[in-house]
């Protein structure tokens, strides 16, 4: 067979050599619920931890922090979700669901041991490399925080925490308990390679020992001045997005030291279905993470 290509919805596709296996984009790799764990108060948003019943689909499934899978229930449907694991966790995937719909509801109801599917990873990812050497100011509100965590979790590793300079976290939700990984915010929030800056929106907790007030005000008290080496990544619900932007854009960040993530775009997650895009651009394919400078040349769909 001759070396070909042929073009299907915006999705370039090269026909292989004959002989060349290809992985099936459309066929998930089994996968056994090995842990679920309630992460919110209202018991909406729960933590699965998967493990591959291959173990070459493991070592298939080779993922960066910042890309997302779709997680596939047989006879349900499949979801995009944003990984929340980190590549440098060994051995299991792990991933945050927020009931919300058929899949998600069913997936709730699932039990340990039971057997689903894993389609991924996909998308691309935060851009590591370039992100060595700089100030990283991680921007997170509500679920949303997946992939935050997935990143944390990477820059904190031993191998990579030399790697980056300052570190700061500015994470809320509407009330404590809908804040998601308690745990792990308490360990960091004890660490002094990083600054954590925990907030909600309102509490009447006596308690509560952290920031109360929107991301957005936080953002703008504790946010790091801008610089040549100084990035923020930010993923969080529209709403907290829209009002971030200004209060970044007052503290002087550049739109191309300004990266986000449009997981609540995703799709199909390969670029075929053309429900994600935004201009030409697909997030499935082309983000889910992209720097303001680059949705600037987009329609204002995002």
């Amino acid at each position: 067979m001759s070396r070909a290509s042929t073009t299907i919805l915006h999705s370039t596709f090269e026909i292989p050599k004959e002989g060349v296996i290809v992985q099936n984009p459309y066929l998930p790799y089994p996968v056994r619920i090995d842990d679920i764990s309630i992460e919110t108060e209202d018991k909406n948003l729960k933590t699965f931890r998967f493990v591959f019943l291959n173990s070459e689909d493991e070592n298939k499934f080779d993922y960066n922090a910042g890309q997302f899978a779709e997680l596939s229930v047989t006879g349900k449907g499949e979801i995009p979700i944003g990984i929340a694991s980190s590549p440098t966790e060994k051995g299991f995937v792990m991933f945050t669901v927020n009931k919300v719909g058929l899949v998600s509801s069913w997936l709730h109801s699932m039990n340990v041991g039971d057997i689903m599917g894993i389609r991924g990873p996909l998308g691309n990812w935060y851009p590591w490399k370039a992100l060595e050497g700089k100030n990283i100011v991680i921007i997170g509100g509500g679920f949303a925080f997946t992939t935050l965590r997935s990143s944390i979790i990477y820059m904190l590793d031993p191998a990579n925490r030399p790697k980056f300079k300052d570190i700061h976290v500015i994470y809320g939700a509407r009330t404590p308990g809908m804040l998601l990984y308690g745990d792990e915010l308490a360990e960091w929030e004890k660490r002094d390679d990083i600054n954590m800056h925990i907030t909600v929106d309102g509490t009447d907790d006596p308690n509560w020992r952290y920031n109360t007030g929107f991301v957005p005000t936080i953002t703008e008290q504790k946010a790091p001045p801008a610089g040549a080496d100084t990035y923020a990544i930010i993923c969080g619900p529209p709403i907290m997005i829209k009002f971030t932007q200004p209060v970044l854009d007052k503290l002087g960040y550049s739109h191309d030291k300004f990266i986000m993530s449009l997981e609540i775009r995703m799709k199909c997650g390969i670029g075929m279905c053309g429900r994600c895009n935004i201009g030409r651009e697909f997030v499935c394919k082309d983000g889910p993470v992209f720097t303001l400078e680059q949705l600037n040349k987009t329609p204002r769909e995002y």
